[in-house]
């Protein structure tokens, strides 16, 4: 795709914002929208926020989590769970945005299917940086998130292990892709230090997924560092020296 190209499809982005306070989501949609992002519908609660992308369709949905009636959490679960995808044929993508750094609620929104957990404290270039990131397929987590994700599983491992995940089903070449998937590398990433093309690289990432009976990229780094594919602190690792926050729109791309 040409830079004209890619311009053009990065302004089409479409947004929907879901808070309770009419401030942020003003504040929200001037920021996107001074990047040629589009906020198509705005939800102070959940029902809302089900509601708006059942009618807009859009591309990434930026989602608080304390709202009134239903919550963040059960609205994503239950807009992922719908199978109605963006205008353009993709799933949409779900980023929670909250002031609360609470682990529980970082485990339930992955697992309801959020491809990404940011803070409030974000900047503007990094909230625009994430909404791009995460509508392009990666996923996103704050850096004290990760921090926490990776001394987790620097743990000794449970006994009882998670269902699937034999990485003796991948390639050499898959191994590879999911070691450096696991450190932090985005799309784009891979295809550079792997002298690969962008598709080539979402085909392996596809295929990784399909063997190993995993959800998203999220489950697959928790998959690596629980199988001791990668080890936290080695370089090169999301939160070894250059990849501190400044490489990152806002957190740890993943």
């Amino acid at each position: 795709m040409s830079a004209a190209g890619a311009g053009a499809s990065a302004a089409a982005l479409r947004v929907v914002v879901a808070d309770d306070q009419a401030l942020v989501r003003s504040g929200f949609r001037m920021i996107l929208a001074a990047d040629g992002i589009e906020v198509v519908a705005e939800a102070a609660g959940g029902d809302e926020a089900c509601a708006a992308v059942r009618r807009t369709r859009p591309d990434v949905v930026l989602m608080d989590i304390r709202m009134p009636g239903l919550d963040g959490l059960e609205a994503t679960r239950r807009i992922m769970a719908d199978p109605s995808p963006a205008l353009d044929g993709r799933p949409c993508r779900i980023i929670i945005l909250t002031t609360f750094d609470l682990d529980h609620y970082v485990y339930e929104a992955l697992n309801a299917g959020a491809s990404g957990f940011l803070l409030k404290d974000v900047t503007p270039e990094q909230l625009v940086a994430a909404v791009r990131l995460v509508s392009a397929g990666d996923a996103l987590l704050a850096p004290t998130i990760t921090r926490r994700l990776v001394e987790r599983f620097a743990s000794p491992a449970p006994a009882e292990r998670p269902p699937g995940g034999d990485l003796s089903l991948l390639t050499p070449r898959e191994l590879e892709v999911l070691r450096l998937l696991a450190r932090g590398m985005s799309n784009a990433e891979l295809a550079a230090a792997l002298t690969l093309s962008i598709e080539t690289v979402k085909t392996h990432v596809t295929r990784i997924l399909t063997k190993l009976h995993l959800r998203d990229r999220v489950q697959a780094v928790v998959l690596a560092y629980e199988s001791a594919l990668v080890t936290p602190g080695a370089p090169g690792s999301a939160d070894g020296p250059g990849a501190g926050p400044g490489d990152r729109p806002g957190g740890v791309a993943i």
